[in-house]
């Protein structure tokens, strides 16, 4: 997990997603241009939630999205994903 100099606003969360799968269970190697988007990865920021509505997660929590969640972007070298927390599905 890195630190990054960004503050999410509202009930947004920064997510670092996990690293895709180089090679399937029975060994074969999967090249980039078939690689799966990770649907799990590490929250890295939070945002102070809404008045009425706190937020769940905390930094550090490794949590499970959807395929197609958040807005990709890049930060001092990192990729990272920032969403609502009503996207994520679960907290492992």
């Amino acid at each position: 997990m890195s630190e990054v100099k960004i503050k999410p606003l509202a009930d947004r969360v920064l997510v670092e997603p996990a690293a895709a799968e180089e090679k399937t269970a029975s060994g074969i190697i999967i090249p980039d241009t078939a690689k799966e988007k990770p649907m799990k990865g590490i929250v890295v920021a939070v945002g102070p939630g809404k008045v009425d509505e706190p937020l769940t997660v905390k930094v550090g929590d490794e949590v499970l999205y959807g395929k197609y969640a958040g807005t990709e972007l890049s930060v001092d070298g990192g990729d990272y994903l920032i969403m609502r927390e009503s996207d994520i599905f679960a907290i492992l």
